[in-house]
């Protein structure tokens, strides 16, 4: 009978190794400047939020830098508040002109920068969520944005490595906004609806919220814990076959 404790001890061993690396796998994914939600209908306005996580042991994030896309621009962007956080949003001309349905836009917002106060800047372990009205969604496929990390130490993470399908996640995955049809009845979004002002372009702060990121993360956070009940089941089952065995 004792013959057969090895190999349950290897199995048991193994068992725990994989299940260390499949809870590694969600917590992973989440460790990346991402948007939340990552998908817009063409012709909308959106409220993204820029999810930041402080990967860095030893330093905190103090300051974060988005870069808007040029080439497909939005004619419109405001931030929503951020305790502790100064924002500025700069527009400016663009490299080159883009022609829409509603003309030729020669300027645009292009950029968005947040600045921690003392005290407010994201921890060790920590994340913090930009919130961002952004339109009208251009009609493409999906655009990438540019997001800039600096930590207190002096350091700065960029985030701008495009993601090829059928190829792993780069190191520094580029946050992508992934864009639908507009809805075939849908007309151009109106201040009311949009809660955009009827002149855009503007800058001015738009005091939206979204919890999408936030849902997103606990159905994390659920899967996670979920997988360690069934691994440590497993585990239980493991150890009442070794004390049969003996």
């Amino acid at each position: 009978m004792t013959s057969k404790l090895p190999a349950l001890s290897r199995r048991a061993a193994a068992t725990i190794a994989t299940a260390g690396l499949l809870l590694a796998v969600p917590v992973a994914a989440q460790a990346h400047v991402k948007i939340s939600p990552d998908t817009a209908a063409a012709g909308s306005y959106a409220t993204l939020n820029f999810r930041v996580p402080t990967e860095k042991a030893n330093a905190s994030t103090t300051r974060v830098e988005v870069d808007l896309p040029t080439e497909h621009p939005f004619t419109y962007a405001a931030y929503q508040p951020v305790p502790g956080w100064t924002a500025k949003v700069t527009t400016s001309a663009l490299p080159k002109p883009v022609k829409t349905e509603d003309g030729t836009i020669t300027k645009a917002p292009t950029k968005i920068v947040w600045t921690a106060s003392k005290g407010a800047a994201i921890k060790p372990g920590q994340f913090q969520q930009f919130p961002v009205s952004v339109g009208v969604v251009p009609d493409v496929p999906s655009v990438s944005f540019t997001a800039i990390q600096t930590y207190s130490d002096g350091s700065v993470v960029k985030w701008d490595e495009p993601t090829k399908a059928g190829k792993a996640e780069p190191e520094h995955p580029a946050p992508v906004l992934t864009i639908g049809a507009a809805a075939p009845s849908s007309a151009a979004p109106s201040a009311a609806s949009s809660g955009a002002p009827s002149t855009a372009p503007s800058v001015a702060a738009a005091p939206q919220s979204s919890n999408d990121s936030a849902d997103s993360g606990s159905g994390v956070w659920f899967g996670v814990g979920g997988l360690a009940v069934a691994v440590i089941a497993l585990l239980v089952a493991l150890y009442a076959v070794t004390r049969r065995s003996r």
